[in-house]
């Protein structure tokens, strides 16, 4: 089950992101398991105080994403992986990336740190499916 949902309501960025972008890691770092039952939109928004039609949006927005699925009666669940790779998706994370990259060289990181941190981010274990 969901433990953690962290809105910062000083953010810019609209609540229903901020639940969305939450469970999505939670589900891409495995803290929730493929068809694993996630709380109704009634319980998250009791538990986070937040408006149900503001859960409703980000959980419509991680169907469409492919990371839930619904059972008419039942609820949501965590989604299996993609079988199919998404091109598009993928391009446009990796501009995220390039963006990222150039603005931490602006800043100052070096290449070789860099390299380093994205070699350990990927061969964690926990990011792993």
């Amino acid at each position: 089950m969901i433990t953690i949902i962290a809105v910062d309501f000083r953010s810019s960025k609209p609540i229903y992101e901020q639940i969305r972008d939450n469970i999505k890691h939670l589900i891409i770092t495995g803290a929730i398991k493929q068809d694993e039952k996630l709380p109704s939109i009634r319980e998250l928004a009791q538990s986070t105080s937040i408006n149900p039609n503001t859960i409703q949006k980000a959980m419509r927005e991680l169907e469409t994403e492919g990371f839930i699925y619904t059972v008419p009666g039942k609820g949501s669940f965590v989604a299996p992986r993609p079988e199919n790779i998404n091109s598009e998706r993928i391009g446009e994370l990796y501009k995220v990336v390039k963006d990222t990259i150039s603005e931490l060289i602006f800043l100052g990181a070096e290449e070789n740190e860099i390299i380093e941190f994205i070699r350990s981010e990927c061969f964690k274990g926990e990011n792993t499916p």
